[in-house]
């Protein structure tokens, strides 16, 4: 994995990780939102790690991968601001002091899913910290994408260079 990828899969691990205890905490266990929420996370994890794993032999696949995983987090984003609204809590501004305070925790070192634990306290904070990080990981993952459709574009899939190379070994094995 990259960078990005790191970084992504690693968001995506607290945010899953999180979203299990969000939805043990603040939501009716056995509901519909409780299973929407948890597998919305799982997915955009899983969706990260399988796209990372394949992307050596489908780049087409890595990114419809990853292209996945940035929709389970927007669903599970709609999720979220749904339970705001709801629930008549507040919905944080993107650059107000509290939503600074949680997207600054991205550059700590070492961070986990208990770097955000502190926020589970109450549900409006928990589903606005959880607002922040999901935005983060939506941004990477749409400039990992961008990237992959790049590198695609360069230089082709896997087929496509598995054959440039079998024409190069024919034309100078004659």
């Amino acid at each position: 994995m990259n960078y990005t990828e790191l970084k992504s899969y690693q968001q995506a691990t607290i945010i899953y990780d999180f979203t299990v205890e969000f939805c043990e905490r603040f939501i009716v266990r056995y509901s519909r939102t409780t299973d929407q929420m948890t597998q919305a996370a799982r997915s955009g994890k899983q969706n990260i790690a399988e796209g990372s794993q394949v992307s050596r032999t489908s780049r087409s696949t890595e990114i419809k991968l990853i292209s996945v995983a940035r929709a389970s987090f927007q669903e599970l984003l709609e999720d979220y601001g749904d339970f705001l609204r709801q629930r008549g809590l507040a919905h944080w501004e993107p650059h107000g002091d509290r939503s600074r305070k949680v997207r600054a925790l991205a550059f700590v070192p070492d961070r986990t899913y208990k770097s955000y634990k502190t926020y589970l306290e109450t549900p409006e904070e928990a589903a606005n910290a959880m607002i922040c990080l999901i935005h983060q990981t939506n941004y990477l993952l749409d400039q990992q994408i961008r990237a992959l459709e790049d590198r695609f574009v360069r230089e082709g899939g896997y087929r496509e260079q598995l054959l440039k190379r079998r024409l190069d070994y024919r034309k100078n094995s004659r």
